[in-house]
């Protein structure tokens, strides 16, 4: 189940189309930083933000794609932080700082593709997005979305820095 105002339930095919977006979004990372992509779509599908991962060259902490992804959709949006009728969806799960920031944002749901067992915050070491604490609505979750192909580009990056 996806985000208010999205098909319930939206198709895999739509899903994975959604992902590809943001897998291309992965591929212009720059060079040092781990290749992880991120798309804002809105109720009728249209990406209304993205970013890629840019920690390394902007000597940024919070410059993670979902973080830059989810301020450029505000600002397309024109309603600040609210972004009920959007869906996030990223290559890599969502660290606790990124599912925060999903979360206080409004965000209708997450679709993401690789789980991150070491700092995932959408189910696979904390579940940041469903906390019943948090007074805002549950965000509807879907993971493993294009899992290899996410995975893959994660691994080949580390595989390459390893040499």
């Amino acid at each position: 189940m996806i985000g208010a105002g999205l098909p319930r339930p939206v198709p895999e095919q739509q899903t994975e189309r959604w992902m590809q977006m943001a897998l291309d979004v992965a591929k212009r990372t720059p060079p040092g930083d781990v290749p992880v992509g991120a798309v804002v779509v809105d109720a009728s599908g249209h990406v209304v933000g993205e970013g890629c991962n840019e920690r390394e060259s902007t000597g940024d902490p919070t410059a993670h794609a979902e973080v830059i992804a989810l301020r450029a959709a505000a600002r397309e949006v024109g309603d600040g932080w609210r972004l009920e009728n959007h869906t996030l969806v990223v290559t890599l799960e969502p660290c606790v700082m990124c599912a925060g920031a999903a979360v206080t944002s409004r965000i209708g749901g997450i679709i993401f593709g690789a789980y991150e067992p070491k700092t995932g915050a959408c189910g696979s070491v904390i579940d940041v997005v469903r906390d019943p604490a948090w007074p805002f609505p549950t965000v509807d979750v879907r993971g493993g979305v294009l899992e290899r192909e996410c995975q893959d580009l994660v691994e080949e990056f580390f595989a390459r820095r390893r040499k």
